[in-house]
């Protein structure tokens, strides 16, 4: 039975989080593991929006940290499904670090991390198609296909002459 297709802003999940003692590294700023945490929770919710399904994570692409975030300032994390394939779903996590007695927001990172979606009993099951709406949304779409055969390609699950979109970015196919 195929599901119905869905868009973008159907799988919108943000949260906010604030950075407290506990959570911070010795120089009183965010641990890279638990702002890691974070995304996979954000990230998974917005997954099991677009599928109506319980997800596992099965990829994290580069996660860097280009602004570190402080004690007391506020973590806020947004997510969005970009692509969905046959039982996998990747979705596009940003992070913005706020301090709000200065009024200052800054970018900390983003990501993408993928997911597959499974029944009752764990195994990969079909999700819906996704249909991208705006000029950001087509082009997160159109560049989740490379990322995916990179994905493929660096797991030793599909041979580098295979992945045709990647070989077409570096000219290989000609």
């Amino acid at each position: 039975m195929a599901r119905q297709a869905k868009n973008p802003k159907d799988t919108y999940t943000i949260m906010t989080e604030l950075v407290l003692p506990n959570d911070t590294n010795p120089l009183n700023n965010l641990m890279g593991g638990r702002l890691m945490h974070w995304m996979d929770i954000v990230s998974a919710i917005s997954a099991q929006k677009h599928s109506n399904r319980i997800v596992v994570t099965a990829s994290v692409d580069n996660i860097s940290f280009q602004n570190p975030i402080a004690l007391g300032d506020v973590v806020t994390l947004e997510a969005k499904v970009t692509r969905a394939f046959s039982s996998s779903i990747e979705v596009h996590i940003m992070v913005m670090g706020e301090n709000i007695p200065s009024g200052k927001k800054y970018h900390s990172n983003s990501a993408f991390f993928t997911f597959v979606a499974v029944d009752q009993s764990g195994k990969p099951i079909d999700v819906p198609e996704l249909i991208p709406e705006t000029e950001e949304e087509t082009e997160l779409f159109e560049g989740a296909l490379r990322r995916r055969q990179l994905r493929l390609v660096l797991a030793k699950r599909m041979k580098p002459e295979e992945a045709t979109e990647l070989k077409s970015i570096f000219k290989l196919d000609q």
